[in-house]
């Protein structure tokens, strides 16, 4: 399916329209014909908050009009017409146009007629010298040598990987190691060297590898999320190389060959103890490379981006923060469960599949391409929970509303008794969460046995024990403990010098 947000964003960007097909995999006609249509629908990026891709769709084909069917050139006859002297594809083009009013055909545009010319002879192992406009294009790869440190408690060799960023225009370039090829290391290298030069390529050339493209077919190329984010982040476009195609490449795959001898071999001999310090005597290299003066031609590749960098786009306020996503079910809980943490949801989406969008220190999520809420991101132990009262049902929301010091208050207008009682048990837990259902259970005794009857059962409770429990205070009052006086005896003056004597009934005496 035609990508027309993609389409509308990169022509945004000021990309012509050869290259707006080439990253989004369709034709020219395509792209002029969706420009065209959200010309006339006014329709522009960005696009208005909250409208999703099929919207987008339906607001530039409101019915599916019937595709044209253009004539197809061709170009065996078109290359062998060109290796004439004088003969151009303008001309040809010309020639080709006239033929098709003749038989009442449609032709293709100049830019289309080019485009299918230069397949043709891509196929038939022809090559073009390509000129590189300054500013317009960053090619990176990953170099195919690696570099190692030395593991300082076992010895050990751990090899390291080195990216490689080149400017075609100027050949200006940027190399670091990193202990893996995964998409934290290939964004963070992308980051990197977008400071490094001061600026950002319209365009950045890759090759297919899975931290970039998730498929590249002949009509379909679909770009790996987070690389795509960091794309509109920057606000550049991505094109991928042909599968299997690395004349697409040919500078940076030329520049990994010379950084591959002149930095990596030259420190073939030296040993690293940490990643910080192999880095340190590659960028100490790569000022040597970057200066080093061109064998053909004046100057050097630093003197040459001197003039380059003037046509990079400025930087964002902000660097690119790499995002991962994944998928999640809302349980019936109204939460979702990533890296053992506990995020809510809105109610209403209990038993959905839901997209996950995690940072550093943000968690978002999405349904159906709109987000629907955010949470900071938790770290410690797992299991921890982050609830948004507003995505409760109104029962819900009516219980969390209740805390310790509401239980406090509420228990002190029974007495002070009874605000013992409550403060011992909310003390009781590591969390005082835990304690909210037994003070409840305990203050709606009150409505099944008088205020009175409750603060004297926790009076009684308290004379047995300083933290008695909900079951202490029950049991009470279910036997009736609380109604019994205090039995007090009533001892005669010299109890305590004649003790207790017993009269003479008690053996059957007489008196």
């Amino acid at each position: 399916m035609t990508n027309y947000r993609e389409i509308l964003r990169l022509s945004s960007l000021g990309l012509n329209k050869a290259q707006i097909a080439g990253a989004c995999g369709c034709s020219r006609t395509t792209v002029i014909k969706i420009l065209n249509i959200s010309a006339e629908r006014g329709l522009s990026y960005p696009l208005p908050d909250g409208m999703t891709d099929k919207q987008l769709a339906d607001a530039l084909f409101p019915a599916s009009a019937t595709k044209p069917e253009y004539k197809m050139p061709d170009y065996e006859y078109v290359a062998h017409e060109m290796q004439k002297s004088g003969v151009t594809l303008n001309l040809l083009w010309l020639e080709y146009c006239e033929q098709c009013r003749n038989n009442g055909e449609l032709p293709y545009q100049l830019t289309q007629f080019k485009k299918y010319y230069r397949d043709y002879t891509a196929k038939n192992s022809a090559t073009m010298h390509l000129e590189h406009k300054p500013g317009e294009i960053m090619q990176v790869d990953w170099a195919g040598d690696t570099a190692y440190i030395v593991d300082t408690d076992t010895g050990d060799h751990i090899p390291v990987y080195v990216f490689v960023a080149t400017l075609p225009y100027s050949g200006y370039s940027y190399v670091e190691g990193f202990f893996s090829m995964d998409q934290e290391c290939w964004t963070l290298a992308h980051v990197n060297a977008f400071r490094y030069f001061g600026g950002v390529a319209k365009i950045i050339q890759c090759d297919n590898l899975k931290t970039g493209v998730d498929k590249h077919r002949r009509n379909e190329i679909k770009l790996n999320r987070a690389y795509s984010e960091l794309a509109e982040h920057y606000n550049t476009a991505i094109l991928p190389c042909r599968v299997r195609s690395p004349k697409d490449k040919a500078m940076v795959e030329g520049t990994v060959g010379v950084i591959s001898t002149f930095i990596l071999a030259a420190l073939r001999n030296r040993r690293f103890l940490s990643l910080a310090e192999l880095n340190e005597a590659i960028f100490e290299k790569l000022y040597e490379f970057n200066h080093k003066p061109f064998q053909k031609r004046e100057g050097s590749r630093s003197i040459a981006f001197e003039e380059e960098r003037a046509f990079l786009m400025p930087l964002p306020p902000r660097p690119y923060e790499l995002a991962m996503w994944k998928i999640a079910t809302v349980a019936p809980n109204y939460h979702i469960s990533i890296d053992k943490m506990n995020y809510s949801v809105p109610y209403e989406y209990i038993k959905k599949k839901v997209d996950v969008r995690l940072t550093k220190m943000t968690v978002e999520v999405f349904y159906d391409g709109n987000r629907i809420c955010s949470h900071r991101r938790l770290y410690g132990r797992a299991n921890q929970y982050s609830t948004n009262e507003e995505h409760m049902p109104d029962d819900h929301q009516k219980y969390i509303q209740w805390n310790g010091e509401r239980f406090i208050k509420w228990a002190s207008k029974i007495g002070n008794n009874t605000r013992m009682v409550v403060s011992a048990i909310l003390s009781g837990y590591k969390v005082e969460q835990q304690g909210y259902k037994s003070c409840m259970g305990l203050l709606k005794l009150a409505d099944k046995y008088t205020p009175d009857r409750l603060e004297n059962a926790c009076k009684r409770a308290l004379s047995f024990t300083p933290r008695p429990s909900y079951k202490n205070i029950q049991v009470i009052l279910s036997s009736g403990q609380d109604r019994q006086e205090e039995i007090s005896a009533e001892m005669p003056e010299n109890t305590e010098q004649y003790g207790f004597t017993r009269g003479g009934s008690y053996y059957g005496g007489v008196k």
